[in-house]
């Protein structure tokens, strides 16, 4: 494990957020999901809001945004892996997510992740957390996770790129090669210890359940923002992973479940979404 110092001195907390990033593969989402449910903090995920960053990014005429819409997914793959990186639209959509995590209720605290969040964006007296990897290790992970399917050179260029904006910032950082992930929470949490102790964090049963529901309507509504773009169509057969939405502050479990049942499930307002062998 390895830690730096800020290079513009100590990092003053930013009131209300916790900003987690890092490059893809090391871990940012489950952890940020365990320590939100551990702790009762509302989690923002960038990647929840991919596609519509992405309608935000062609409404203001990007280029590369435009040119992402213009290809078919086929054209898309054939295409340099430097120009596939510029319309993944990195860099527009990190204030973006700066944006999206403002429009947040101030309480409880967010611990918002993603890999559009960069030294450069946190907003001033932001607190604020890298975790990298080797590009080695990144590379075992991806191949692990994207298994049988080659490693997505686009990710590996990705997770350089940021390391080295990292880096070069002096930005705290975890590099995760060889921790488990109950190490890398721990490590984290440890670093913003000062922020959590402080909170506000949710304290009631119905506080917690409220922000596991906000956190699994956000990911159905990355399927909505999806199925609304025009060579995709209906996400009826989509299937997706939720949190578990028990009364538990320790459970890590989720619950695989097609994104049509869950929004069934949600309309029952007392009718958690809960993984199997748990109960409400």
């Amino acid at each position: 494990m390895q830690a730096c110092g800020s290079g513009g001195g100590a990092c003053t907390p930013s009131p209300g957020v916790l900003w987690l990033g890092g490059v893809p593969g090391a871990g940012k989402s489950t952890v940020a999901r365990i320590i939100a449910r551990r702790w009762g903090l509302r989690w923002y995920r960038s990647d929840t809001y991919t596609w519509a960053h992405r309608e935000r990014a062609a409404r203001a005429g990007v280029p590369a945004a435009l040119l992402f819409d213009a290809l078919t997914p086929a054209e898309r793959a054939t295409r340099p892996v430097g120009e596939r990186l510029a319309m993944a639209l990195q860099r527009e959509r990190g204030p973006m997510t700066v944006d999206d995590v403002r429009g947040l209720p101030t309480s409880p605290l967010v611990i918002a992740e993603g890999t559009q969040i960069l030294p450069d964006i946190v907003p001033a007296g932001g607190h604020a957390l890298w975790l990298t990897l080797s590009p080695e290790q990144q590379r075992l992970r991806l191949a692990r996770r994207h298994a049988p399917d080659p490693v997505p050179e686009l990710y590996v260029l990705l997770g350089a790129v940021i390391a080295e904006e990292v880096a070069r910032a002096g930005a705290p950082q975890v590099v995760v090669d060889g921790l488990s992930v109950a190490e890398v929470v721990k490590a984290v949490e440890g670093f913003f210890a000062a922020d959590l102790a402080q909170g506000p964090t949710a304290s009631s049963s119905q506080e917690r359940r409220a922000l596991l529901r906000y956190a699994n309507l956000a990911e159905v509504q990355r399927y909505a923002d999806y199925a609304a773009r025009p060579e995709t169509g209906s996400f009826a057969a989509a299937v997706s992973t939720f949190m578990c939405e028990c009364d538990r502050t320790g459970c890590e479990a989720t619950a695989e479940m097609a994104v049509a049942d869950f929004l069934q499930l949600s309309s029952r307002e007392s009718a958690p979404c809960l993984a199997p062998g748990h109960d409400g």
